[in-house]
Formats: C-alpha cells, sequence, structure tokens
C-alpha cells in the first residue's frame, strides 16, 4: 500500500473515532441533571414552534381562499359592470321618450338683433287602437350572463356576450318594423308597405297565427345583419336560450320569439 493510501486510511479513521467520540460525549451530557432540564425546555419549544407554524400554515390557507373569493367577486362585478354599459348604451328605441326639439326661423324681414322664434315639434298622433297595437309587439329579451355562461362552448366558439344581446337589439327592430306595418290602417299605407304588408300576410301559417315571428326577408329589409354563418350560429344560441323557435314550411323558416 502507498504512503498516500494509507494516510487518507488514517484520516478516514481518525475522522470516524472523532465522531463516535462527540455522539459519546452527547449522549453522556444528555444525562446530566441539569442540561437534561435544558433540553426538555428547548423540547417544549419546539412544540410552541411546531404549533405557531400549524397555525401559520391554516392562515395562509383562508388568506389564500380570500384571495380566490375576491377574485371571483371582482370578475362578477366586472361582468356586471359591462352589463350595466351595454344597458345604458343599447335603450331599445321603442321606449316612449320626451324630447323636445327647438329650430330657428329667421325670415328675409326679421331683425338679426331682435328676438328669434321658436317653434317646438308637434308629435304625430295615434290612435288608441293603432298605439296599443305598437305597444303589445313582442320582442325578444336580452340573454343573461348566467344563461351565456350556460351555452356550451362548442356552440358559442368566440362569440361574446354584447355580440349576441346587439343581434337580439336587431331582430328586435326588425319584429318592430314589421309588426307596426301589420298593425297599421290600410288606408294609411303607400306603395312600398302594401307590398311588405301582403308579404307578411302570405308568409303566415297556422302555425304561426296569435305569434310574433321573422324571416331572413325582415332581417335584410329591416336591418344591416348579415345573414350568414355567424348570424345562424347566434340564432343556435337564442334557440338553446328559448328565445326563439323555427316553423319551417313552404321553403321558408319562420323564427318565432318566444
Amino acid at each position: 500500500m502507498a504512503s498516500s493510501d494509507l494516510e487518507q486510511l488514517c484520516s478516514y479513521v481518525n475522522e470516524k473515532i472523532g465522531n463516535i467520540k462527540k455522539t459519546l460525549s452527547l449522549r453522556n451530557l444528555g444525562q446530566e441533571p441539569t442540561l437534561k432540564s435544558i433540553l426538555n425546555q428547548i423540547e417544549d419549544e419546539i412544540i410552541v414552534v411546531n404549533e405557531l407554524l400549524n397555525k401559520f400554515e391554516l392562515e395562509i390557507q383562508h388568506q389564500e381562499q380570500t384571495n380566490t373569493s375576491l377574485k371571483e367577486l371582482c370578475e362578477s362585478l366586472e361582468e356586471d359592470y359591462k352589463d350595466v354599459v351595454h344597458l345604458k348604451e343599447n335603450i331599445p328605441s321603442h321606449l316612449p321618450q320626451v324630447n323636445v326639439t327647438q329650430s330657428s326661423v329667421k325670415g328675409p324681414d326679421l331683425d338679426p338683433d331682435g328676438p328669434v322664434k321658436v317653434e317646438e315639434s308637434v308629435p304625430i298622433k295615434k290612435t288608441p287602437k293603432e298605439q296599443k297595437s305598437i305597444n303589445s309587439i313582442k320582442e325578444m329579451l336580452f340573454i343573461t350572463t348566467e344563461e351565456f355562461n350556460g351555452v356550451p362552448a362548442y356552440m358559442k366558439s368566440r362569440l361574446t356576450y354584447c355580440q349576441i344581446n346587439d343581434v337580439i337589439k336587431e331582430i328586435n327592430k326588425a319584429v318592430v318594423s314589421k309588426y307596426k306595418i301589420v298593425h297599421q290602417p290600410k288606408s294609411s299605407m303607400n306603395s312600398v308597405a302594401r307590398n311588405l304588408y301582403q308579404r307578411f300576410i302570405n308568409e303566415e301559417t297556422k302555425d304561426t297565427k296569435g305569434q310574433y315571428f321573422i324571416v331572413e326577408a325582415d332581417i335584410k329589409e329591416f336591418t344591416t345583419l348579415k345573414t350568414d354563418k355567424r348570424f345562424h350560429v347566434i340564432l343556435n344560441i337564442l334557440r338553446h336560450c328559448r328565445r326563439l323557435s323555427e316553423v319551417r314550411g313552404g321553403g321558408l323558416t319562420r323564427y318565432v320569439i318566444t
């Protein structure tokens, strides 16, 4: 055996012997009454620290749960805010509004420094029967965020809640425009209205009697919507949310407001 190997072996043996001596020394120290009391005190303190750590861990879990709840609340408030903004920006046009318009009239003989005559526009009066018919037109209700969240992901794809309600707004526009003509006295109709009225009557069936419905021709006539693939995807969502149903016949699909 080489001298270097022998030195390494001796060093290793001495290290192990030293460790054994330290272990025996600590074991002997643990048997001394004074040191044993200190060790018991340390043990008690370790138990207290362990209990504090457990409480601290529980508090962290509680804070994490609170943080998650606050995030969910924040998301819910953001959705509610979007709903409020959407409702504010999309107030149905058929709701009664008080609009007072004033126009200044300036004739050639009027004094430019004198008072300007102001005339108020006078609203066109409708007969009680005609007004009642217009007010009774059934419109589609906007979908709620809860309903939107309940729509399967494969069905709504990348469509948003606001996009669907925007289409509902346009559908309602078509429904109101159509049935204003239907309820209009024939004597007051022009040729265009008469032609539309005749088409509306021809499209009715026994299954749509007493109900409000539109067809794609009405969408094209009264709105700027495109009756493309996206439009029909939204119609599927509206059927899922029970906002409309379909009545087919004569090569025509009628979308009935439910």
